[in-house]
């Protein structure tokens, strides 16, 4: 048995906005859920929920950098028993960091559904390797967190919730120390089969770096009803480029909620410190987008400021 490796550095690669995950998001997954439920006999009412992640203050188990935190979803069984859900991607020296891979699942109203969260700090030596390869007694564990979603995440008005992530001292110890606070974000998942492709490009992109150009990449973000960014992909790294253009980037529209809703489009340099530099940033909708590129311009980015925008760069 050999591993399963990427030819891409750790945190290089780009997270959502691929063909794969696009193609996902528009499989008919809401109607083989329907039709699932109702020949299991259940006639109650559900919804498809998407659950977004991030931590803040993780313990720190790395000596000369910070943890690589991943996140592993469980569900709990009426009996118990866990079944693991879904991980999320690592993410490189953060101890408080947000993940862009959501999570899907079936609501049932007035159900009691429970969920537990463990969060684990990937060593160097796996960065390459698919997290669905990933042997998780390899990993070093930082800290664990439960919630049910009828009572904790959906009723509430803003549909966020902020859990303590415990840990026990020692396998033997009966108390459990708090080490950070991961926070769990829920939107309904509205179905779409509209899939919009674009192909993204920068020009004269402030150098960050002493030595070279700059490793650019851009972060793609929604603003949800509570004035907070949820990401929604990232692209891969280019390296030493002040002109990039990436990949083609694939979005559903239940992704984002709508054509108009509005989204952040971040561009940083990357550092494997995990200190990214933000270059610049702009607020557009898909449908603004799409009248940009009909008119053949660009727009400008912009770094926040005390007294303003300070604009520079363009996209």
């Amino acid at each position: 048995m050999g591993n399963c490796c990427s030819d891409v550095d750790g945190g290089m690669a780009a997270v959502g906005g691929t063909a794969a995950s696009a193609a996902s998001a528009t499989s008919n997954q809401d109607e083989a859920v329907d039709h699932f439920l109702k020949k299991t006999g259940f006639h109650g009412g559900y919804s498809q929920i998407e659950l977004s992640f991030s931590a803040s203050d993780l313990r720190d188990r790395d000596v000369f950098s910070k943890s690589d935190p991943m996140l592993v979803i469980y569900t709990k069984g009426k009996d118990g028993t866990l079944t693991e859900a879904g991980r999320t991607e690592v993410v490189l020296n953060s101890l408080n960091p947000t993940w862009i891979t959501k999570h899907t699942i079936t609501y049932h109203f007035e159900t009691v559904q429970t969920m537990l969260f463990h969060i684990f700090d990937v060593d160097t030596e796996f960065h390459n390797i698919d997290v669905k390869m990933l042997q998780l007694d390899e990993q070093q564990f930082l800290g664990e967190a439960s919630c049910t979603l009828s009572e904790h995440i959906v009723t509430k008005s803003n549909r966020s919730l902020t859990l303590d992530l415990m840990h026990r001292g020692s396998n033997t110890s009966a108390h459990l120390w708090h080490h950070g606070k991961l926070t769990v974000h829920a939107e309904e998942h509205v179905s779409s089969k509209t899939t919009i492709e674009m192909i993204l490009r920068c020009s004269d992109l402030e150098s960050k770096d002493l030595l070279s150009e700059g490793d650019p990449f851009l972060v793609i973000s929604e603003l949800v009803e509570s004035g907070d960014q949820v990401p929604v992909c990232k692209t891969e790294v280019i390296k030493n480029d002040l002109k990039p253009t990436w990949k083609p980037i694939f979005l559903n529209i239940q992704q984002v909620g709508s054509k108009e809703n509005p989204l952040v489009i971040e561009c940083f340099n990357f550092n494997s410190s995990g200190k990214h530099d933000l270059i610049g940033k702009a607020e557009k909708s898909l449908a603004e987008l799409e009248k940009i590129h009909a008119r053949r311009e660009g727009e400008n980015l912009y770094l926040p400021t005390v007294v303003g925008h300070s604009l520079q760069n363009k996209f």
